[in-house]
């Protein structure tokens, strides 16, 4: 992102105005391959094409702010390939990471990776690397150290069912293979900052957070969320979580999170006095039944009403309730930004 965008974000998690009301969304694979004209193959596997589809997103929406920003990544298979992760190609769909755990006894013992050599990790690095003086040459910098959380990962790694099972049936396993994950989270996002000094926030995802209860959040997901938001001193610490997100809701100012999207299920008002001050919010239009699939008239009203009831849009990132969905049109987010717009 520019500078102009990256104090236009510190603006909008410091519960600053911003005028004119901010826009921004989260871009990554699902969307953007197919949107600048190729196969999500050749996104993962071409440096040029894989920057010059950032580059037409950032430039034919120039009024949007793209988070992470030029993020490289190929899937759900980044992280769990660094655990050994098999992971399976397709040319336009998206890639998957098989289990590498058959049983909680290999799951409390797991191996923390190497992150300077093990998995696809060495490849996304590098592309962020090597780009980095084309990128800065259009007048961005890269911002975010991005991964997916300790939840998520190590549900890839034992299937979701499975590490659910493991969290009420043998939870010193879990704690223990909890554990060695944000270990290595934390060695990731550090050596990401590291590589790249101009990185400033950091970006989490971690959908299954949404998936449990009070006291299994408390228990297995806080704790963890916290010293991976913790790996470095950072200015934005974003979280993605677009399942249920009122159990993590009132928790995340003390996690460290000031940047939150969350489910089009709840609403930006809600949403607000369950956060708190301290956290401000990336949302809210529903992205794939409306954004995608509506006509641009129905994405002009549907955004009209999410904005209606707001009074102070302080601490707001105006987007949808997740990431960008695949098929989304140009003329559907160009009806976006005009709703928005009107709202001035």
């Amino acid at each position: 992102m520019t500078e102009l965008q990256w104090k236009q974000l510190l603006a909008v998690v410091e519960g600053r105005p911003v005028h004119p009301l901010p826009v921004g969304f989260i871009i990554d694979s699902p969307w953007l391959p197919a949107w600048a004209g190729g196969s999500i193959i050749d996104y993962y596997g071409s440096d040029e094409f894989w920057l010059e589809s950032n580059l037409k997103a950032i430039q034919r929406f120039p009024d949007a702010l793209f988070l992470p920003g030029f993020w490289s990544e190929y899937g759900m298979c980044t992280e769990p390939s660094a655990f050994g992760a098999k992971c399976v190609w397709h040319a336009h769909d998206l890639p998957f990471a098989e289990k590498t755990i058959e049983t909680v006894e290999q799951a409390a013992a797991l191996k923390k990776p190497d992150v300077h050599t093990d998995g696809l990790l060495p490849l996304m690095l590098g592309r962020l690397e090597r780009m980095r003086p084309r990128i800065e040459a259009e007048g961005h910098k890269i911002r975010f150290a991005v991964a997916r959380g300790p939840l998520n990962i190590a549900s890839f790694l034992m299937g979701t069912t499975e590490f659910m099972m493991m969290l009420s049936d043998e939870p010193e396993k879990a704690h223990a293979m909890l554990g060695t994950i944000t270990d290595f989270l934390c060695d990731w996002l550090r050596l990401q900052k590291e590589r790249i000094p101009t990185i400033e926030g950091i970006f989490l995802l971690d959908d299954i957070v949404g998936f449990v209860g009070e006291d299994d959040f408390e228990a297995f997901a806080k704790p963890y969320l916290k010293r991976a938001f913790g790996a470095f001193d950072s200015k934005v610490r974003f979280f993605h979580n677009d399942a249920g997100g009122l159990v993590c809701a009132p928790h995340l100012a003390d996690i460290g999170v000031n940047l939150f999207n969350f489910s089009f299920n709840h609403e930006l008002t809600m949403m607000k006095t369950l956060v708190g001050d301290k956290v401000a919010l990336l949302g809210n239009l529903p992205p794939r039944d409306v954004l995608a699939l509506g006509k641009p008239a129905d994405v002009r009203r549907e955004t009209a009403a999410m904005l209606a009831p707001i009074k102070d849009a302080r601490g707001l990132l105006i987007s949808v309730g997740g990431g960008m969905s695949p098929a989304t049109s140009t003329e559907n987010i160009d009806a976006f930004l005009d709703g928005v717009k009107g709202k001035i």
